[in-house]
């Protein structure tokens, strides 16, 4: 008996949700972070891989895309625009060498390659942001929140989250435009509307929050859903990006509704998001990763080196000491959902091997993040002995 193409497609795409969820019991267990297990998943039942599957992609396209605007919009919703333009005065000078120490190497090994301009700047933002998901979980799960390091850490991931707000915009509009003319007129109008928007996430927050605001959860859930792939579809019309318009929109929205809406989205958001992980590794081509694990493992040590910078400025500023400034930095070695984000955007504008790259550098550095702090222990405990007890002066002593 033939089975028909609608059984097909749910046999599918149950069997992918389902392996979904049993992955990501596994790496639970293991104490890693999904997203590597998803994009390898996405690469098995991608073109070339071991089973390709013959469901539509743009079953799996449209699914990123509401993935890309839930991650965005529940992050946007851990922050107030207050929030972002206070850690924005305190953090600023952080953040720029955050940034440059991070994004630089990337553009260099873009360019170094002869993958063009726009990779180069696509590449500056996946080597640049950590993933706030993976380290704000790594910190939870090892007990660091009351860590005297930690705010600095979590000041770094809030201007890391600023920057992508300001940073999609510029990339989307370059990958818009057919000439430089087009480009200029592209981002202007991009930052100009992000500047826009964000005036009135910062003036009119609590009148949004009363629109989308009601007791239930479900008319809450439609309403908010509704809204974020309007405001996203909205940002990407005018070359924003529908991921900046989401997270505007999540900081527009405040107080106890805002923390309802993060309850109620995020099943809908894990699920979306793991189709987004899947996606991508769906759009690469994997027999092109061996041919990446060399320049992508050598981006990832330079991009270890460089977050334990990070770390070790933005813990000295903080006034904590040495051990503590090591810690911060291993914190921040994962690289995850935005770099996908990042690569995502720019996937048929640059070179094929950009995406297994990326794919690679993320696999990487998705593993090897939350194994970073506990392989730094050691080195840290015996900072922690070599400085001693504080010795009292007449201010406050620097502590790890």
């Amino acid at each position: 008996m033939e089975v028909g193409h609608t059984a097909v497609l749910l046999l599918e795409l149950g069997a992918v949700v389902f392996g979904l969820g049993l992955l990501g019991s596994l790496a639970g267990r293991i104490g890693l972070s999904p997203i590597p297990l998803y994009l390898l998943a996405g690469l098995a039942f991608g073109t070339g891989g071991l089973l390709p599957l013959d469901a539509p992609e743009g079953f799996f396209s449209a699914g990123a895309e509401v993935g890309v605007v839930l991650l965005l919009l529940v992050l946007g919703l851990e922050y107030t625009a207050g929030d972002l333009v206070e850690n924005l005065r305190r953090q600023a000078p952080v953040g720029v060498a955050d940034l440059l120490l991070n994004g630089l190497p990337g553009a260099a090994l873009a360019l170094f390659l002869g993958w063009g301009p726009t990779a180069a700047l696509a590449l500056f933002g996946v080597t640049a942001i950590s993933s706030s998901g993976i380290i704000s979980k790594l910190l939870t799960d090892l007990g660091r929140l009351g860590n005297r390091e930690t705010p600095a850490v979590l000041g770094v991931l809030v201007i890391e989250d600023l920057a992508m707000a300001a940073y999609l915009p510029v990339l989307t509009g370059v990958v818009a435009a057919s000439s430089t003319g087009d480009a200029v007129l592209s981002v202007t109008v991009a930052l100009a509307t992000l500047a826009v928007v964000l005036a009135v996430a910062v003036r009119h927050g609590s009148t949004v929050t009363r629109f989308v605001g009601t007791r239930s959860n479900e008319i809450l859930l439609l309403r908010v859903l509704g809204l974020a792939l309007l405001v996203a579809g909205a940002a990407e019309a005018v070359h924003v990006s529908a991921a900046v318009g989401a997270f505007l929109l999540g900081i527009a929205l405040s107080g106890e509704v805002a923390e309802r809406i993060g309850d109620v989205l995020s099943p809908l958001r894990d699920l979306f998001a793991a189709v987004f992980f899947v996606f991508f590794g769906l759009s690469t081509d994997p027999t092109q990763l061996p041919a990446a694990l060399l320049p992508a493992a050598a981006l990832a040590a330079v991009g270890i080196v460089t977050k334990f910078g990070t770390g070790w400025i933005a813990g000295r500023r903080a006034g904590v000491g040495p051990p503590a400034r090591v810690r911060a930095g291993a914190a921040l070695v994962a690289r995850g959902e935005f770099s996908i984000i990042i690569a995502g955007l720019v996937l048929g504008s640059v070179p094929a091997a950009f995406g297994s790259t990326v794919a690679a550098y993320v696999l990487i550095l998705a593993v090897l993040g939350p194994l970073a702090p506990r392989l730094v222990d050691p080195w840290v405990r015996r900072l922690a002995r070599r400085a001693g007890p504080p010795r009292p002066s007449g201010r406050a002593p620097t502590t790890a």
